[in-house]
């Protein structure tokens, strides 16, 4: 039987590192109530001026929750977290960085600005109204490699992705290079556009609940979303959607859309130009986060409206 487990977010952790001890043990099929701190790690308060922000410690950005062990898990198989709910806690901010973002040479003077969040849309920044939509800017497991990294580039273990599909009700898939899997999350978003240009999405600290579930040795090169985002200003509804990241962004282009094509004849029996057509014709091809530098992350997105209903990670 399942069991919900609870996980402050004190003391969090900003590397990923495959020999960091585990904060929690739990079954496949548990859910677990886990808080994390806004991406500053909780450095960042209301009010606080830029020139204070200029002062935080940069070393604790992203401020992660975990490692939660999952009993079973080994490499080669996948972790399927479902994404059950995402609850900010009225209160956010954004940035700018002289330095950082994708127009780091026209905005060099360093910014900071707070949002009042409502629960579903902000007007902080009239007249703009902002939907808001929570969710997490990491999620993870750890890497094969041994050795501490910093969380700022994403990989094939998931990490500072930043697609924001990842919202309440959505599924990730990431494979497994450990066992235990060892899985961490954190950088809430409240909203983000696509690239997330000024470095920054409405940062806020987020509490959510996550249930986890094993695949045993099912093939999957890099991390896949199972979307439910039909309350996105620009959905295409449930998507399947795949997560490519790389230091040229033609090239990680060309990886999402080779990715798709080969989940389309795999899972939907197409054959490869069929599906290479149906690309051409229905699939979004989008920049989910440019600002990570050097590595960069593009999503390759099929709306299910399309195609059959599968389940690709079927329960055992």
């Amino acid at each position: 039987m399942k069991r919900v487990h609870s996980l402050e977010a004190e003391p969090t952790h900003s590397v990923w590192d495959r020999s960091l001890e585990p904060r929690l043990r739990i079954a496949p099929g548990d859910e677990v109530l886990i808080a994390c701190v806004d991406a500053s790690g909780g450095q960042v308060r209301p009010g606080m001026s830029t020139t204070e922000y200029l002062g935080i410690d940069r070393t604790r950005i992203h401020a992660l929750t975990g490692p939660i062990w999952i009993d079973g898990a080994e490499p080669g198989d996948v972790l399927q977290v479902e994404v059950f709910s995402t609850r900010h806690t009225g209160w956010g901010w954004s940035s700018v960085v002289e330095g950082l973002g994708l127009l780091k040479d026209r905005f060099r003077e360093p910014y900071l600005f707070h949002w009042n969040l409502g629960s579903d849309s902000t007007s902080s920044l009239a007249p703009a109204i902002v939907p808001v939509r929570p969710f997490l800017g990491v999620m993870g497991v750890a890497p094969a490699e041994h050795g501490s990294f910093r969380t700022r580039p994403p990989g094939v273990f998931g990490g500072n992705m930043d697609v924001r599909e990842l919202c309440e009700g959505s599924k990730l898939y990431l494979p497994v290079f450990n066992r235990g899997a060892l899985f961490s999350c954190g950088d809430g978003h409240a909203a983000q556009g696509d690239g997330e240009v000024c470095i920054n999405g409405i940062e806020c600290p987020l509490n959510v609940t996550l249930r986890f579930r094993l695949h045993k040795q099912m093939n999957l090169d890099a991390p896949l979303v199972e979307a439910s985002d039909s309350q996105l200003l620009d959905s295409l509804g449930d998507a399947w959607i795949v997560v490519e990241t790389g230091t040229a962004l033609y090239d990680a282009a060309r990886a999402a859309t080779g990715r798709m094509i080969d989940l389309l004849m795999s899972r939907w029996g197409l054959s490869a130009v069929h599906a290479y057509i149906l690309c051409s014709v229905a699939m979004r091809l989008r920049l989910s986060q440019v600002v990570n530098e050097p590595v960069h992350t593009v999503t390759a997105a099929m709306s299910k409206k399309i195609l059959p209903a599968r389940e690709l990670f079927p329960i055992q």
